[in-house]
């Protein structure tokens, strides 16, 4: 029977199988080291045979476990027998067994298939799946129904502008830049409260530490709302299960990359700013007039935020009608009742209250000049009745480089796709 590497300890002084890759050997002539790899950590064998086989071989190992505090993790395993079940050529492209500090980001990407089985690399996604985890269990606490949607459509959310076109058959047709129309749609339908996992799609021309043309967004929609406020309200309870979750289950982890998480007590801080205030903010602290947010400008908002509220984070609400999508519904003065959550210098999250009343929305398309009839199906969700209703994303990708403090984006993404970047 197999015992993974994190149960050895259970079996000290008894004879063991493991399956896993060969990560390092050192070889002393009389004795050799071998560190073996599997999913659950390392361990250390001993042997008195000279390996003759390269690191990152795929092996079958049997010995039995001891306790030994020179060993990594304090036990070893006596080495009885090890065969190979799939050996590994000796020209690796990259050290798999060395700290990725190391390693330029190109060739991290470059390689991808071999840098993700290096261990400080790999727990990205292992912290990954626990956002994923924290974020789909909190949204069915309270209520949500999860949907998937199609990321084929025929017409933009945000006016047709940053699409990728993909023929489909005799027509052509679009990457989803996000589920917006359909998550509206099953707000009406009934469900109210949806949310949905899923890739989105912008073809920006961008190269940045920030920016993937291809990510996965957390996406939320609900009803019966009166604001925006109600949405920040959502998040912030979204946050804590999130953060309490990997606080507990990826400590190891975000010690490993020297970051922390913030408490419950901490998101309950994040300041609430309007964009007009934001502007004022950034402004005083950079000592020059701005009249725009733009990235040093995110960057200064949160340290303010942390000098002030002790979170590195705010909300920043009240967007322009111009810097937001025609479905984002209007106030007074040319604002919207939309938002924008800033984590750690960089955006996470943009939201906002919808347009559900079909007159109202019909004056914003024309406002915005699009084509009605290129929104005839969306337009039949508010035609024959919506509730008041909004919604947010967040930034997988994004949320991630945050908390774990990686200096770009693309260390994020699996298999990052960016102007240049289409394999592997």
């Amino acid at each position: 029977m197999r015992t993974l590497i994190n149960e050895v300890s259970k079996s000290i002084g008894k004879e063991v199988t493991l399956y896993g890759w060969i990560h390092r050997i050192r070889d002393l002539g009389k004795i050799s080291f071998i560190i073996l790899r599997d999913r659950s950590g390392l361990i250390q064998l001993v042997t008195e045979h000279t390996p003759e086989f390269p690191v990152e071989s795929v092996v079958k190992a049997a010995g039995v476990a001891r306790l030994n505090e020179k060993a990594p993790g304090g036990i070893e395993i006596e080495l009885k027998d090890i065969k190979v079940l799939a050996e590994a050529h000796g020209d690796l492209p990259i050290a798999v067994n060395q700290d990725p500090a190391k390693l330029s980001l190109e060739a991290i990407l470059d390689h991808r298939i071999i840098s993700l089985r290096n261990p400080k690399i790999l727990s990205i996604f292992r912290l990954q799946s626990g956002i994923l985890k924290y974020f789909s269990e909190h949204m069915r606490n309270e209520g949500f129904t999860e949907i998937k949607t199609s990321k084929l459509i025929g017409t933009g959310t945000e006016g047709g502008t940053g699409l990728f076109p993909v023929q489909y058959f005799d027509r052509k047709m679009f990457l989803a830049q996000s589920p917006q129309f359909y998550k509206q749609a099953m707000v009406s339908s009934g469900l109210e409260s949806v949310f949905e996992i899923g890739d989105a799609y912008r073809a920006e021309k961008h190269d940045t530490p920030r920016h993937l043309n291809e990510y996965v967004s957390l996406d939320v929609e609900t009803a019966f709302i009166d604001s925006e406020q109600e949405l920040m309200d959502l998040e912030q309870r979204i946050l804590k299960s999130i953060f309490k979750g990997l606080a507990e289950d990826s400590a190891g982890i975000i010690e490993t990359w020297g970051s922390d998480i913030p408490s419950a007590e901490d998101v309950d801080k994040i300041p609430r700013i309007t964009h007009d205030e934001a502007k004022e903010i950034i402004s005083k602290e950079s000592g020059k007039k701005v009249f725009e947010i733009n990235p040093e400008g995110e960057r200064i908002l949160c340290e303010w935020a942390g000098e002030t509220h002790g979170i590195d984070a705010v909300f920043v609400y009240a967007f322009p009608r111009r810097k937001r999508p025609f479905y984002t519904y209007p106030v007074e003065n040319h604002k919207t009742m939309s938002f924008d959550l800033l984590f750690r210098g960089l955006e996470i999250t943009t939201g906002g209250r919808r347009i559900n009343e079909y007159p109202m929305l019909l004056e914003s398309i024309e406002r915005f000049h699009l084509n009605p009839e290129g929104l005839a199906d969306y337009l039949d969700i508010f035609k024959y009745g919506c509730p008041p209703h909004g919604g947010f994303a967040i930034g997988l990708e994004r949320l991630t480089q945050k908390i774990l403090g990686l200096a770009n984006v693309k260390e994020a993404s699996l298999f990052p796709r960016d102007r240049k970047r289409v394999r592997p």
